[in-house]
């Protein structure tokens, strides 16, 4: 049964033929892992780097803007930091934002817990149906999990909302087709 979907995605263009489009729901900010800055390199626990003190700050008690510290967030869990990135994203003013809830939800999928992944990323996606990304990594968790008819329903969906083509739609597809995920 796997066969016929991993034969029609396969008949797709290739992984490396997209330059994905800039927006939030899978874009170029998604293209490419994050670079490593001093957050990772001289922060320890729950800091991030501030440029303009040029030391490691609570993000909680902090004047970083809210970019910077999802900046810190993609780059903490990038390096496998999930609980660190979790601290980062409890700082977050909005915990309603997409991004926000999508980040959740990706650092609980990495950390093994897709019941909660899954919550998080339903609430951003009931926030915004249009959340690609959201709909990408929760149809990774589902290939993770063996669950390959609910992530194919994930690709379907992101394709049906115009993210053919985006680095969430070409991800996702990737990994039906191979079984491999991706930890940005």
């Amino acid at each position: 049964m796997r066969l016929l979907p991993a034969l029609v995605l396969s008949t797709a263009l290739p992984l490396s033929a997209f330059a994905a489009g800039s927006d939030g729901g899978g874009g170029s900010t998604w293209t490419n892992p994050p670079k490593e800055t001093q957050t990772t390199k001289s922060c320890k626990g729950v800091k991030v780097w501030d440029e303009k003190t040029g030391k490691c700050v609570a993000p909680k008690n902090s004047s970083l803007d809210t970019d910077t510290l999802y900046g810190a967030v993609r780059e903490l869990a990038y390096a496998g930091r999930y609980t660190d990135a979790q601290g980062v994203l409890a700082a977050m003013p909005d915990q309603s934002d997409g991004r926000v809830l999508t980040y959740w939800g990706f650092t609980y999928r990495k950390m093994g817990d897709l019941d909660r992944a899954v919550f998080y990323y339903q609430a951003a996606i009931e926030a915004n149906p249009d959340n690609i990304l959201a709909r990408s990594y929760m149809g990774q968790g589902f290939v993770e999990e063996g669950k390959t008819d609910l992530a194919i329903a994930q690709w379907r969906e992101i394709n049906a909302r115009g993210g053919e083509g985006t680095w969430a739609e070409v991800s996702l597809r990737e990994a039906i087709r191979t079984g491999l995920t991706y930890r940005y």
